[in-house]
């Protein structure tokens, strides 16, 4: 099948077997190997990028799904080269541990913090709870989160924790 999407900001049109799994399109056809795949089941949510500004599971979706659609994997969060916000503050408070979870928390929380500017611990926590980490234990991420939260009010701009392709 013919699949039209957008990835990054950048248009792609690609021929896609009708059974294969999006992570997969993303990592194999269009070489954006940030996005991991962890469980293969969904669980884990190492997988998750950003389906028309919406974070999705990219292994329980076939690429067929998004034609169409706007795509935002781990590669379409810094800008011109320079972490986010969020990304700096998870390097500069240490949660990022072996890192292989981490672009899938990211897509996760860049969603999140665009609904809620000022979460609290337990919120964050809450909104990790598809996440899994084996190095962490979620401290230093829960921390990272609320200093990028810190960081962005104290230049009275959200959109540092967005980023953009763009």
């Amino acid at each position: 099948m013919k699949i039209s999407l957008t990835v990054n900001g950048t248009q792609n049109t690609a021929n896609v077997e009708p059974r294969i799994l999006l992570v997969d399109f993303i990592r194999d056809t269009l070489n954006l190997t940030g996005t991991k795949l962890g469980c293969d089941t969904g669980q884990c949510g190492t997988c998750v990028i950003q389906v028309n500004g919406k974070p999705v599971k990219s292994c329980s979706m076939l690429a067929v799904q998004v034609d169409g659609c706007d795509v935002k994997t781990i590669e379409g969060v810094s800008q011109h080269g320079q972490l986010n916000t969020l990304q700096q503050s998870l390097w500069e408070k240490h949660g990022l541990q072996c890192g292989f979870c981490t672009p899938g928390m990211i897509m996760t929380l860049l969603d999140f913090l665009q609904h809620n500017e000022d979460p609290s611990e337990d919120e964050i926590r809450s909104c990790l709870e598809g996440h899994l980490c084996r190095c962490t234990g979620y401290h230093s991420v829960v921390r990272a989160v609320r200093d990028a939260v810190v960081k962005a009010r104290q230049t009275q701009s959200a959109d540092l924790l967005v980023g953009s392709a763009d």
